[in-house]
């Protein structure tokens, strides 16, 4: 039997027009003035929805994910507020007399803190290993910076998870701390807690209003979400990523960018190859052509592969039907990636894109990739360019340049290096700024709302047409009418309604 909704008297964003929609199926089968919908009156088993006082747009995506984490964020120790070391040691010790007195506290299990942010801290406020080992003795502790490029571990920890430590700092560097995270899920009652975790991540994603997510988590993504979708996590409709070293079994298994996952009712599908070229600001080991400022000896930051080991993966994955979704921040990153796809064909997307020099920002419209950006980043880094980009080569986070160029733009948060909220990244690409106290971030570079709200959907627009997936948000709230950052940052609590594939979620 066909399900049908009706959805009557909604209002369009920006507007006063005010709609019928009809969902057949999992598409939405007509957009009808309201009070003209004919074929939906005349079905009497439809289920009819009276939107009046509501507006409509279409589902919203965060094209950028690392979703376990970010599921693990609601259940973990978050530093993000810490101002220095010092303060993160007491929240640290906090914790830790917490877990002890609730009997949670394992000394055979380590704990695990996120998003610490020592690039904003001053100089004598940094991580160093005494500090964290004074705090934490022979409880395993390690913490991950909030963009996930470095941990700050203590003795204990560095010995279980076999890890170069720096003596002085405590930190880990990035491609040793990509490996090291992931063994915290073999500790007992991981999987428990996890599942319960993306349960609850699940629910807090349709809340705002998000229907998909491009999940770049680095594991085995495509078994791991079958597995979900199989033990009912199955809310949101998924693009698994694959990383590169993973690439060529994923090929010799069959499968491409956009074949469905089985189990998953044509929510989940394979997305794109995900490569990491670079590291990041906060790490100071974005790739860039000029050096960082005020570090010493100077710095130009790191590539996570050679040029040539870039092009060729880019040329397997687009030989046997994968998009790339290739992570580069620093502007020399930048025009190596973007080399490397025009001498591949390659298609999909560059990820962050964060500095790009003005030659390069036409080549994305030229090369027909998309520009996956993370407004929210903006926000967060902008005291962080002052001091390690101050006399850049590039253009730090050029959306506006990038939109008038052409370029096909997706927004996303990288969750959990900024929460996963699209109406986050819509407001700091419109406004700018999070405070109205606070002046804009380069108000050059933003947005207008309607290709901010359209850059945070699948369809790229802010409004519903026939034949678009029946993935649907209805708000108490017209998003246009927001004049402040805080008024858009308020948007979930406008949500009313969301649904996916015409299913309602929330």
């Amino acid at each position: 039997m066909s399900s049908l909704v009706r959805i009557v008297n909604a209002g369009i964003p920006g507007s006063r027009t005010r709609a019928d929609i009809v969902l057949r199926d999992g598409v939405v089968a007509g957009v009808h003035p309201a009070g003209e919908d004919i074929v939906g009156k005349a079905m009497p088993d439809a289920t009819t929805i009276d939107a009046d006082g509501l507006w409509v747009i279409p589902g919203l995506w965060d094209c950028h994910t690392h979703f376990t984490q970010w599921a693990k964020t609601l259940g973990r120790l978050d530093l993000i507020s810490a101002r220095s070391a010092s303060e993160a040691m007491s929240m640290l010790r906090a914790h830790l007399d917490e877990r002890c007195a609730s009997g949670t506290l394992d000394p055979n299990v380590f704990v695990v803190g996120m998003r610490f942010r020592h690039s904003l801290w001053a100089d004598d406020e940094q991580p160093t290993l005494a500090a964290i080992d004074a705090v934490t003795g022979e409880q395993p502790v390690a913490l991950s910076s909030a963009d996930m490029h470095c941990g700050w571990v203590n003795s204990a920890a560095a010995r279980r998870l076999g890890v170069h430590v720096d003596e002085h700092t405590g930190l880990v560097g990035e491609l040793e701390w990509f490996d090291a995270y992931t063994q915290f899920d073999k500790a007992p009652g991981a999987a428990e807690e996890t599942d319960r975790l993306l349960r609850e991540a699940e629910r807090d994603a349709v809340s705002k209003g998000v229907v998909g997510i491009r999940d770049y988590e680095m594991a085995e993504n495509i078994d791991t979400w079958i597995d979900r979708f199989a033990a009912g996590i199955n809310t949101l409709r998924v693009d698994a990523g694959v990383y590169p070293e993973r690439l060529q079994n994923v090929i010799d298994a069959g499968w491409h960018t956009g074949k469905a996952l089985p189990g998953s009712n044509g929510l989940g599908r394979v997305g794109a190859m995900k490569l990491i070229s670079d590291g990041s600001l906060n790490t100071r080991s974005a790739y860039c052509s000029s050096p960082y400022s005020g570090i010493e000896p100077p710095t130009y930051g790191t590539l996570s592969y050679t040029p040539q080991q870039i092009e060729d993966y880019m040329r397997l994955a687009t030989e046997h039907g994968f998009d790339i979704a290739c992570h580069a921040i620093g502007d020399e990153a930048n025009t190596i990636v973007l080399d490397a796809a025009a001498a591949t064909h390659a298609h999909g997307s560059i990820e962050h894109a964060q500095m790009l020099k003005p030659i390069d920002i036409p080549r994305f419209a030229q090369l027909g990739l998309t520009a996956s950006i993370q407004p929210q980043h903006a926000m967060d880094d902008r005291d962080v360019i002052t001091r390690f980009w101050a006399n850049p080569a590039g253009i730090p986070y050029p959306f506006r340049s990038l939109y008038d160029a052409g370029a096909q733009l997706r927004m996303g948060s990288d969750a959990p290096v900024a929460p996963l909220d699209p109406w986050l990244a819509i407001s700091a690409a419109v406004f700018g700024t999070e405070s109205s106290d606070r002046e804009p971030f380069q108000p050059e570079q933003c947005l207008p709302v309607e290709v901010a709200l359209g850059a945070s959907t699948a369809v790229g627009r802010d409004r519903l047409e026939a034949g678009d997936p029946a993935d649907i948000v209805l708000l108490d709230a017209d998003p246009y009418a927001a004049a402040a950052p805080e008024v858009m940052r308020a948007m979930p609590a406008h949500v009313a309604m969301t649904f996916v594939a015409g299913k309602r979620v929330y």
